[in-house]
């Protein structure tokens, strides 16, 4: 199978999908990968070392789209969507909920789009998305103890001192939680799904607060606190708005708001997407950063763990084809969007106001 790895051009993206390491896998297998020039530069790899692993160097973004099998790290933006080919797979994290126009140019193409965010693991677990949010919530903590700092606000609190709450106990909320309260904060984490909770008390033991996501607790918690991080995850869909403008007031004027969760939308009515150029805006006094590739802060580590995680799904396209690989792997087929240019996911149908086609259905008809 022809493999494009094109060039990432989201602001401050700096990942790429695939090491050389793996594009050596892909070619020893006998697929031909297509490596946009520079594509990995941004993590240290350059383009000598995909030419060595067996790949051709190419030129342009066109040139890399040219494939059967487009691999990516961040949502097609408006300068990709035109490359993509007809009745080609798209893998990735690919957000489409939020891009209606581009979501018609690809049902226009035929094409068979995989959300690298929802594929699961015999768990139900995210395998792909887990790793990205793990350091997403690590570095949450970092980011908000440099804006907590004077002269960046008027807080002037050191990290050790800090009251953090964090919304949210999945990946990058335990993340978050971890590294906060090994630097020795007082943290609190709230979240609706009570056997993370439960690991989180047994782990944090009386050293800090778990609560279940109830208005009380939330106001209670948020009042007065230095720093919040917004982890919430809805697999395909929208983030809730759990913080309004009174929340924020309660926080006091130079509080941070890490919101991990603006590729959904973000935890706060106040929430929108920032960039590494300009990351934090000030509403109801409090910081609010909302940058949503904040793994690409760490671009090698960051993609040298997207690229092991997405790899065995990376190759199961590569050897079966789209029909083929989603029919052996229930976990891959929970990633699919579009299955030839039908909507097949009901969060996106339902972002389209339209029904979605099974793609139980579809994998069965020859």
């Amino acid at each position: 199978m022809r493999i494009g790895l094109p060039r990432e051009v989201k602001s401050g993206e700096r990942r790429v999908a695939l090491t050389p390491d793996a594009v050596a896998t892909l070619a020893g297998a006998g697929h031909a990968v297509r490596v946009q020039a520079g594509a990995g530069l941004g993590a240290g790899f350059a383009d000598a070392a995909y030419a060595a692993a067996g790949a051709a160097i190419v030129e342009g973004a066109r040139e890399a789209y040219e494939a059967d099998l487009v691999v990516k790290v961040k949502e097609l933006q408006d300068t990709e969507w035109r490359h993509v080919q007809p009745d080609s797979i798209l893998l990735g994290f690919l957000l489409l909920a939020y891009q209606r126009n581009i979501v018609h140019e690809l049902r226009a193409r035929r094409v068979y789009a995989i959300a690298a965010e929802s594929i699961v693991d015999a768990s139900g677990r995210l395998p792909v998305l887990a790793p990205m949010s793990r350091i997403s919530g690590a570095l949450a903590i970092g980011i908000g103890a440099h804006w907590l700092m004077h002269p960046h606000g008027p807080r002037g609190v050191d990290i050790a001192d800090a009251r953090v709450v964090v919304l949210g106990a999945g990946s990058a909320g335990t993340a978050a939680a971890i590294r906060a309260h090994a630097l020795g904060a007082n943290v609190s984490v709230l979240s609706r799904v009570g056997p993370r909770l439960a690991a989180l008390a047994h782990r944090f033991g009386l050293d800090a607060r778990t609560m279940a996501m109830q208005p009380e607790a939330l106001m209670d918690a948020l009042d007065g606190a230095d720093l919040v991080i917004g982890a919430i995850n809805v697999q395909g869909g929208a983030t809730p708005k759990l913080i309004d403008r009174e929340h924020l007031r309660s926080m006091g004027e130079g509080a941070v708001l890490i919101d991990i969760s603006i590729d959904g939308g973000g935890v706060a009515d106040t929430s929108r997407e920032t960039d590494f150029d300009a990351p934090t805006y000030i509403e109801e006094g409090v910081i609010h950063y909302a940058v949503p590739n904040m793994p690409s802060a760490v671009p090698r580590s960051a993609t040298l763990a997207y690229s092991a995680a997405l790899l065995p799904h990376v190759m199961a396209l590569a050897e079966h084809g789209a029909r083929s690989a989603l029919q052996r792997d229930d976990g891959l087929a929970a990633g699919a969007q579009l299955f030839g240019g039908q909507v097949v996911a009901r969060m996106l149908a339902d972002s389209l106001s339209t029904e979605p086609r099974s793609l139980t259905e579809l994998l069965a008809d020859p």
